[in-house]
């Protein structure tokens, strides 16, 4: 589809949505595999000072969907959830998958999004994943497990965790990214419809393409990076970060897809840092 949009107008349904907090807007958009849930490494800190409204997207999570969808009601659900919370205006974090809708939705509505937070993502998103084996499936399998029973287990992170397919989902195998996956990631991953699998890997297939469109977006934005990311890879968020007319940028080395949940805290700081030195971002009125 070359550099057209696959995202077209469908019905809206309600989406199930974790609110923390008061204060100004910001909606919160999970990934592939995911859940509104799975983005408590960022709500947790932001909703000390803002509201963070997290939904489980359609066909994920707890909005349940399994009809065939395409990525277009994402957004069309999106618009729904933040007409009917009545939010005037909103900052948007999105990561990998949530990334995309945010941009998109930046696009659409220009005039209630001031900011975006771009984690792991790209306007034309390019990965580099190795081919996966019946290996890589196995020790994932059993590392998952015994990481649900003993979250942060250095023992199975050592025999297993760096064999199985984490090792492309991250670069620092450390106690707190794996206790991140045991509480955010395993269960996400389990509530994650087909219909959802489908609608995204249709929207790849057909070659999504936003960067023409960036010069659209004024609003501030930071994309943030990992060095070792082969899901979505640093060069194409950079490549993103560059056609966006007001955007900061940071890759952070020895780090790859699920880098928020390696080195939370420098995510964290970083996040807050922009947000001080853009306040125009969260201080209308």
């Amino acid at each position: 589809m070359g550099d057209r949009s696959v995202f077209q107008n469908s019905p809206a349904i309600p989406l199930k949505v974790y609110i923390e907090g008061k204060g100004f807007p910001i909606l919160c958009l999970h990934g592939h595999p995911g859940s509104g849930s799975s983005l408590s490494v960022f709500t947790d800190h932001l909703s000390n000072r803002f509201q963070t409204i997290a939904p489980d997207l359609r066909g994920y999570g707890k909005s349940r969907f399994n009809s065939n969808f395409e990525m277009s009601d994402h957004l069309n659900d999106l618009e729904s959830l933040i007409d009917r919370l009545q939010i005037e205006k909103c900052l948007i974090l999105g990561w990998s998958l949530g990334g995309i809708l945010a941009m998109e939705l930046a696009l659409r509505l220009s005039e209630r999004v001031t900011g975006l937070i771009l984690v792991a993502t790209a306007a034309r998103p390019r990965g580099n994943h190795p081919p996966i084996t019946w290996q890589d499936n196995f020790y994932t399998g059993v590392t998952s497990i015994l990481n649900l029973i003993k979250p942060g287990w250095q023992w199975n992170i050592e025999k297993f965790g760096k064999r199985s397919l984490f090792r492309y989902l991250i670069q620092q195998h450390t106690a707190t990214t794996y206790k991140y996956i045991a509480k955010d990631a395993v269960s996400a991953y389990l509530q994650t419809s087909a219909s959802a699998t489908r609608a995204l890997y249709t929207a790849i297939k057909a070659g999504y393409n936003r960067l023409a469109d960036l010069e659209q977006i004024q609003c501030p934005a930071l994309v943030l990076a990992g060095s070792q990311d082969r899901h979505i890879t640093p060069d194409s968020s950079i490549e993103t970060a560059r056609h966006l007319q007001n955007c900061q940028w940071q890759c952070y080395a020895n780090t790859a897809h699920l880098f928020p949940w390696e080195i939370p805290n420098q995510v964290l700081s970083d996040i807050d840092y922009w947000l001080e030195a853009n306040p125009e971002i969260v201080n209308y009125h």
